[in-house]
């Protein structure tokens, strides 16, 4: 799209304002000096769009600019969109008509926002709008000039609003403006007074007359400026003054703190110490430990308090002396520091530290990685659930948010423990199998069709035709078998083309499959498949007990309930179950519906379990009850459902030797909720090529697939495992999105 035509003065904030909505939606603009000015002296910008409408005044054009691609900054519905509306209104009347250069007309202003931003990240939504970029661009100078640091003690919300706001429209470039149409107009011989336009002279936007007034508010601008200026040098050097010497490896140890910049000059004799390892034993000693600055307290001029963050393990740090007290007491939240110090231990525990026991006596202090203004505060990241109800006014961080600034996120001490409690499950579905004689794979995930068959898969170009992402390893664990390779798993990415957007799917997840030929009966798969979940839930219990309670401290919630072997159910068995327990479920959250629309959802549910039928399949919905029928009747949460209907399942599963309606495949559920899919595979080339254009799938695509079971085959099962699935089930997560580093679905390609 062309760059739009925008007359305006490039100095005034209407300017920066509609040049950051452009920025965030991905219009470009063109600058021109220009636009005009209201009777009371405020500029007035106009946009030029295709077709040569003329929008005047700041809001039009951002409400303009918002619309002008698919984006959600101008609202993601009716009533977002009015909202937003509202409040540039009240930007226009409240802020940027006062003189917020006094000090009561700005606070009066952050108390409403303060207020508002109690309960919320943003102005409206869960996303930066067209609200929050008027807002905080018209305050930004007023809150800089009177301090953020001043402000935050009585407008916490309202800062911490401001500087997400600012992170997230970064810096706005303002495009070289082209040069004004003209000069003011000189004065006419006879006495003709300056600054009134020649007779039929055009009138063009941007073209001003040099007036007493436009140069008096020159003097006053260029006053403004220069007293922002010097109030700008006295906060540097105020800040200078704790900032500490700038060091390098060489010379660290010439001061006892500062700024030390690592370039790998050379090694150093240091001994690290693991925060998690800092306990009474240790008393007296001295250690060097690197970690972020979780959050410092300075009291008084000689003494400052730090707790540092190393993964899920936090320690109390004591600073003293007045100037590295100082620099302590300066550091920036998630600054990286590396700290010598003399393990202490207090007379009282320190229960706002998980090494309770022990604090460090800092001796040597030094900034290695300074951390700038955060998108959003850690402290509102790790708020425990509980704390919501006791007090609904706290500010609680949206999904997205999280999302878009994943790596922040990511240092919250339950989401490092969900990473780890993740690779451990890896860990030890690895060790498990190498422990049973399976060997590792590595498959293609580009190839010529569908591995699942139907239309859930990424085509993407490749050359001269088309390639398609895989769906998953399936094929490949298969014809891996045929080589003689008797047992095999895969640790790799699924991709999966599905427009779902519930708390359980995802585009990309990791798969944990595997695959075995067997001696007699797919049921010797299953007994792996039973035996491998028990070595997992029981490993992550003994190895990860730590990282459980990290996790349970932010978000609530009850042990797995699990026996080995786990219960097994026919599928007609379980839908029996479904037919005759599960109304009782439905109809006790009936009773405790307290409006219309979920009383209806849930009694169209009923009427549907009520009439399930044997060979239909289960929903999610179904599923979830289903599950709390099996932990009333039997105490547990992980079971297997097998020989489900052979229309529930893919092209290359082996039907049920006795009744064809059937198959030999199975799934193993946690929580009421499928975390595995598997079954016996057909390894008959006849069966298979029959089956493969019963599902209407090109056998040309996958005909080395077909050829592999030609050549002499074993009969042979496997499984697919979801491994975020895997995670957010045992530790009874709400959304998989907790167990995704950088979660991928249909509206999600960044970060």
């Amino acid at each position: 799209m062309a760059a739009l035509q925008l007359a305006a003065e490039p100095s005034a904030a209407s300017t920066a304002k509609i040049f950051a909505a452009a920025k965030v939606v991905g219009v470009k603009l063109q600058l021109a000096v220009g636009g005009e000015r209201t009777p009371s002296g405020l500029p007035v910008p106009i946009l030029t769009v295709p077709g040569g409408l003329r929008i005047r005044h700041v809001n039009p054009i951002l409400r303009r600019i918002g619309q002008t691609c698919e984006s959600e900054v101008a609202g993601a519905c009716f009533v977002e969109e009015g909202q937003i509306d509202s409040w540039l209104e009240w930007v226009a009347l409240e802020v940027d008509h006062q003189d917020l250069a006094d000090a009561s007309e700005l606070g009066s202003i952050c108390e409403v926002l303060e207020g508002h931003l109690r309960t919320r990240t943003f102005l409206v939504g869960q996303r930066l709008t067209l609200a929050d970029i008027s807002a905080s661009l018209s305050l930004r100078q007023y809150l800089e000039k009177a301090g953020f640091d001043a402000l935050r003690g009585k407008h916490p919300n309202m800062i911490r609003w401001a500087r997400t706001c600012f992170h997230q429209i970064g810096e706005v470039a303002m495009p070289k403006a082209e040069k004004a149409a003209a000069a003011a107009p000189a004065a006419k011989k006879g006495g003709e007074k300056q600054g009134v336009e020649k007779k039929g002279a055009e009138n063009k936007p941007g073209l001003q007359d040099v007036t007493k007034d436009d140069k008096k508010k020159t003097k006053e601008e260029l006053k403004r400026q220069e007293k922002e200026e010097r109030e700008r040098e006295r906060q540097a050097a105020a800040a200078a003054k704790f900032m500490g010497p700038s060091l390098t490896q060489n010379d660290f140890e010439s001061s006892p703190f500062g700024n030390l910049f690592i370039q790998s000059i050379k090694r150093t004799d240091r001994t690290w110490t693991p925060i998690s390892d800092l306990a009474k034993e240790k008393k007296d000693q001295v250690v060097w430990v690197r970690a972020r600055v979780h959050n410092s307290r300075k009291q008084g001029g000689k003494l400052c308090f730090l707790t540092l963050r190393q993964d899920v393990a936090t320690v109390q740090a004591v600073v003293f002396g007045n100037e590295m007290a100082g620099f302590a007491g300066a550091l920036p939240d998630e600054s990286v520091v590396d700290i010598c110090a003399k393990v202490a231990c207090p007379d009282t525990p320190i229960h706002s530290a998980t090494q309770s026991d022990v604090e460090l006596a800092v001796e040597k202090l030094y900034c290695i990685g300074r951390s700038q203004a955060l998108p959003l505060q850690l402290a509102d990241a790790s708020r425990p659930e509980g704390e919501y109800d006791k007090d609904p006014t706290l500010v609680r961080v949206g999904q997205d948010v999280r999302l878009d600034n994943r790596v922040i996120d990511l240092r919250t001490v339950a989401n490092q423990a969900i990473f780890r409690i993740q690779s451990g499950v890896c860990t030890l579905f690895r060790e498990f199998l190498l422990k049973h004689s399976f060997q590792e794979i590595h498959t293609p995930k580009l190839i010529g069709g569908a591995s699942e068959g139907g239309a859930d898969v990424f085509r993407v170009d490749y050359f001269d035709g088309n390639a398609y992402l895989a769906q998953s390893p399936q094929l490949y664990k298969q014809m891996a078998l045929m080589t003689d390779m008797p047992r095999v798993f895969e640790v790799g990415p699924i991709f999966r083309s599905e427009k779902s957007f519930t708390h359980r799917h995802m585009t990309e997840f990791t798969g944990l499959d595997l695959e075995m030929t067997f001696r007699d009966h797919y049921h010797e798969v299953l007994e792996v498949l039973d035996g491998l979940f028990n070595h997992i839930f029981e490993g992550l219990n003994t190895r990860f007990k730590r990282e459980i309670e990290a996790v349970r401290a932010q978000y609530p919630f009850e042990d797995l309930r699990w026996k080995h072997p786990c219960r097994r159910f026919t599928f007609k068995e379980a839908v029996g179950l479904l037919r005759s327990q599960g109304p009782a479920v439905l109809e006790k959250r009936l009773n405790a519906a307290t409006d219309d629309y979920n009383r209806k959802l849930i009694q169209r549910h009923l009427d549907s379990v009520k009439a399930h039928g044997d060979e239909e399949d289960i929903s999610t919905e179904d599923e979830k009850v289903l599950g709390q029928v099996i932990l009333q009747e039997f105490g547990e949460e992980l079971y297997i459902i097998d020989k489900f209907p052979k229309d529930t399942r893919p092209f290359y599963t082996m039907p049920d030797p006795a009744d064809p309606r059937w198959t030999n495949a199975y799934d193993i559920f946690l929580r009421g909720e499928e975390i595995t899919s598997g079954a016996q595979r057909i390894h008959d080339p006849k069966m298979l090529l029959e089956k493969v254009e019963e599902f209407g799938i090109p056998a040309a695509s996958i005909q080395p697939y077909i050829d592999a079971f030609k050549y002499g085959s074993y009969p042979h099962a496997g499984a697919g495992i979801g491994m975020e699935r895997v995670v957010m089930l045992f530790l009874n997560l709400n959304n998989i999105r907790k167990t995704s580093m950088f979660p991928r679905d249909p509206k999600r390609l960044t970060p």
